[in-house]
């Protein structure tokens, strides 16, 4: 997943992500201890995907959105 097609997600959507990709990262982290893990790439992609989850979500709270209220 691209960090522009998390952009376009609802932080809800992020935060959902992110406990989807902890999840996936934690059953790769068992099947490579077990020895049954096939791609062992597997991991670092899904590392890397958490981290630019975790980007967008840092990125969103320094620089919130508009609001269309002048101040």
């Amino acid at each position: 997943m691209t960090v522009q097609e998390l952009r376009e997600l609802s932080e809800t959507e992020v935060a959902q992500k992110v406990l989807t990709l902890k999840q996936q990262l934690f059953q790769l982290r068992v099947q490579a201890k077990l020895g049954r893990l096939e791609k062992g790439l597997e991991m670092r992609h899904v590392r890397r995907d958490i981290a630019r989850c975790l980007t967008v979500q840092t990125e969103r709270r320094r620089h919130p959105a508009p609001t269309g209220r002048a101040a």
